[in-house]
């Protein structure tokens, strides 16, 4: 990626982050879940790289 690219801009904050995270770890009927599908791992996976960059304050104000 080019110095003169900023990085990816999450949309989310890192409360919105936290709150999809604990769903994908919610079954049904709001009992923890033990495990994850691969989809879910996937985004698991998405989840916590956004959360990373606001943790670093990698984001970028949108206008």
């Amino acid at each position: 990626m080019s110095p003169d690219v900023p990085p990816r801009t999450p949309l989310r904050t890192a409360a919105e982050l936290n709150a999809a995270i604990r769903a994908l770890w919610t079954g049904p009927g709001g009992h923890p879940t033990l495990r994850l599908t691969d989809e879910q791992r996937e985004e698991y996976g998405r989840l916590l790289a956004e959360l990373r960059q606001v943790e670093r304050g990698d984001v970028v104000e949108a206008a």
